[in-house]
């Protein structure tokens, strides 16, 4: 009988450990957010502009609304008649709508633009009036957009992108959001970090995913080799790691991405893009390099790519050398990569 007993807890403890086994490789051999950050068109786009989506097997789009800022006045403006169509409530909801008619699942993921200096990543209120002000307006913005999410049964909601002065310096503000959204909106919810500040923000605790813009600078070369890209990621994904693992979080690229131009894997904001050579070979390399790295991670939740046109742009050069993978050698690698059944890659 004891012969037996131990032949039985040797066959139920070797039972669980392939179920363990089957679940970290289901995890790791991508069931993966397959997504893509669109852009937000300046007029009304119909069903047929998303279409090319489901084409390389794209399985979430981000829909970006935008609001305004401004350091001199630093209330935050939203939905107003002077916005892009795809900026506003109506154009976000038409693309959502549309979105989930295809099967697609959504992330909404609301931006602020500063006036005079763009990225919200260095805008300053100056003093705790100010601060106070962008934050009451701002909640006005988020949770607006936030109820919108609830009401179309929005599978992910993003509370804020790159706010990176906020996010390290005033973290109970984001912490109070977090509540005040989740008392409203069922689904799961993410903070998109910079790459550069995912590590100083505390509230990670309060997400479901952990977010980061992974513009993480990799490799100095023109044009970098697959190898050489990973071998830049090296370092990097030990940290993200041990984020997933301190947080008992997974990590979610809520943007990742290349131009396609020299240097394009060695960060985008060092290089004057008027001065350097269109190069699709980089582009290529820099998502290869990005997806052999982290697909095959179970801590690793996806991501969206940045990003995609709904619209014809007139002047085609102005794409030539622009994220957007449409119409490049990239979308090969991304569709491979995106195609339902997780082939080997």
């Amino acid at each position: 009988m004891k012969r037996v007993a131990i032949l039985v807890f040797l066959i139920a403890s070797c039972s669980v450990l392939f179920i363990s086994w089957m679940r970290l490789d289901k995890d790791s051999s991508g069931i993966k957010i397959q997504g893509v950050n669109l852009e937000a068109p300046r007029n009304p786009v119909a069903i047929e502009a998303l279409m090319p989506l489901k084409e390389i097997h794209t399985e979430w789009v981000s829909v970006i609304p935008y609001a305004f800022t401004d350091p001199v006045n630093p209330k935050v403006h939203f939905d107003y008649h002077q916005l892009w169509w795809g900026e506003g409530i109506q154009g976000a909801t038409a693309t959502i709508k549309m979105a989930q008619d295809l099967g697609l699942k959504i992330m909404l993921k609301p931006h602020v633009w500063v006036r005079g200096q763009g990225w919200a990543g260095d805008f300053d209120a100056g003093n705790e009036e100010n601060w106070k002000l962008w934050e009451n307006s701002y909640e006005d913005y988020i949770m607006t957009y936030a109820r919108l999410a609830d009401s179309l049964d929005i599978e992910l909601f993003c509370i804020g992108t790159e706010h990176r002065k906020s996010a390290k310096e005033r973290p109970e503000y984001w912490i109070s959001l977090v509540k005040k959204v989740r008392s409203i909106y069922k689904g799961k919810i993410t903070y998109a970090a910079n790459w550069d500040n995912h590590e100083n923000i505390t509230f990670w605790s309060a997400m479901d995913y952990i977010g980061v813009d992974a513009y993480f600078p990799l490799c100095e070369r023109k044009t970098p080799t697959v190898e050489s890209v990973m071998k830049g990621w090296m370092p990097i994904t030990g940290k993200l790691k041990t984020m997933s693992k301190q947080y008992d979080k997974p990590i979610l690229f809520t943007e990742y991405g290349y131009r396609s131009m020299d240097y394009a894997a060695d960060g985008h904001w060092k290089y004057n893009r008027d001065t350097l050579l269109t190069n699709n070979e980089a582009q290529a390399n820099a998502y290869k390099g990005l997806y052999l790295t982290f697909w095959d991670k179970p801590w690793f939740a996806g991501g969206f790519l940045w990003k995609w046109h709904l619209q014809t742009v007139t002047r085609q050069d102005r794409l030539a050398r622009a994220f957007t993978p449409q119409n490049k050698p990239a979308l090969e690698i991304i569709r491979k990569r995106y195609k339902k059944g997780n082939e080997e890659y």
